[in-house]
């Protein structure tokens, strides 16, 4: 029955959907990883309970709006899906039944106009600066505004960075050992452009030439997690134009690991779809970095003369969704007098997750002040990390305790540790 009913709604998603439905066995190894079990204890807020809840939308049994406060509530993190055993895929439930529910649900004004403002900005680089500097401007009227509104102000750096202009080639430094594509994110290059510009130089010091190309647009992560797929398809399919046309690559790399699991879910968007193919031969060349610089072999950096100690946060999107944790620990291992810290309840999220801080900040804020303690309890001099994101809710949640722990991103750490023997 299930098959036939997502069959008819969602087409060849459909399936997939009915499988990850059908492999829950409701056994509870997911709840003690659910950063919303974890923090409400309520049943509907776990991956098993959302599970049951989709079901019986889907099989008509509840409306879209009865089942909307619980699966909203799901940061997406797919940490249900690290601890599941048996295997159940609930990424590829949640994301076709968010599509299904956004156009099957009642938004109040308030809803849309906020989502609608994400949408338009976050994925556009410039109108996303340009929102920024208006927002750090009005910062001294903040507690004028409704929470809702207020919490976004709250995550805002003091100051905008100044643009980087990246090149569209930047060349290895030695013997040419690879040549890659770099996905420069859309946050990312406004919040905190030295991610960028240290990965250039890294993956540079390591023999790997690097094209960034200038059209190049947002991955499409965003809209596939408020639910709306035809404009993530818009981003997709300019981004299988653009990378094809780039050249002979070795890989297509990403340094934000919500921008990497968006590439790496083209396949699923595309799925029975023309462009099935060619997202399946994106998805063969796209890496996290981190994993890239591993698989190529690292030239070992030169180090600081005194030891310190970094904490490794896992990103959810480069842990749970693309499996990648052990490549970047190995990264940092190498840098002579690093000691590397690893924290308690790697596993749960820190509470950004995509744009979930923006929407749910009161959720947001007790997992991120979860995750500052366990970060600050290793006694680390700094936090190393995979995506900008994770970057600005621990730095924030850190600076709120009055901690001078320091939080980069691990291209950052690396960057450093090359300069420092140039």
């Amino acid at each position: 029955m299930l098959h036939k009913i997502q069959a008819e709604k969602f087409g060849s998603r459909g399936e997939g959907m009915a499988h990850a439905v059908e492999a829950c066995v409701h056994c509870g190894f997911c709840l003690p990883t659910c950063p919303t079990y974890l923090t409400m204890g309520e049943e509907m807020d776990s991956p098993r309970g959302r599970i049951f809840l989709m079901k019986e939308v889907l099989e008509g049994n509840l409306s879209v709006d009865q089942a909307a406060p619980y699966v909203d509530r799901c940061l997406g993190c797919l940490a249900c899906e690290t601890s599941c055993p048996s295997g159940v895929r609930y990424g590829h439930l949640i994301s076709p039944y968010r599509a299904y529910a956004q156009k099957n649900r009642k938004n109040n004004l308030f809803q849309k106009t906020f989502r609608w403002l994400l949408m338009e900005s976050l994925p556009h680089p410039g109108r996303f600066r340009f929102l920024l500097q208006m927002a750090v401007f009005s910062r001294p009227l903040q507690g004028l505004l409704p929470r809702m509104l207020r919490s976004p102000l709250s995550l805002l750096p003091k100051t905008i960075p100044k643009e980087d202009d990246l090149p569209e080639i930047f060349p290895a430094k030695g013997d040419q050992r690879a040549r890659v594509a770099l996905l420069t994110g859309c946050a990312q290059q406004v919040l905190a452009p030295e991610i960028n510009r240290a990965t250039l130089r890294v993956l540079s010091e390591n023999g790997v030439e690097v094209v960034i190309p200038k059209s190049q647009g947002c991955c499409g992560a965003l809209a596939m997690h408020l639910g709306e797929v035809e404009r993530a398809k818009i981003s997709a399919r300019k981004n299988l134009e653009v990378f094809e046309n780039a050249g002979p690559l070795d890989a297509i790399v990403t340094n934000a690991a919500g921008c990497g699991s968006g590439l790496s879910e083209y396949r699923d968007l595309f799925h029975g779809e023309p462009e099935e193919e060619r997202a399946k031969n994106l998805f063969a060349l796209v890496q996290d970095v981190s994993l890239f610089l591993h698989n190529l072999g690292l030239k070992k950096p030169s180090g600081w003369p005194e030891p310190r100690k970094i904490a490794y946060h896992d990103a959810c999107h480069l842990s749970h969704a693309q499996g990648v944790r052990e490549a970047p620990r190995e990264l940092l291992r190498s840098i002579p007098n690093l000691i590397l810290m690893e924290p308690l309840e790697w596993e749960v999220c820190c509470g950004s997750a995509g744009t979930y801080n923006l929407e749910h900040p009161e959720t947001a804020d007790l997992l991120g002040q979860r995750k500052a303690k366990n970060l600050a309890d290793t006694g680390a001099d700094a936090v190393a990390t995979g995506n900008i994101g994770c970057l600005v809710q621990v730095r924030n949640q850190l600076e709120k305790t009055g901690s001078n722990i320091h939080v980069f991103h691990t291209m950052q750490i690396l960057e450093e540790a090359y300069r420092n023997g140039a």
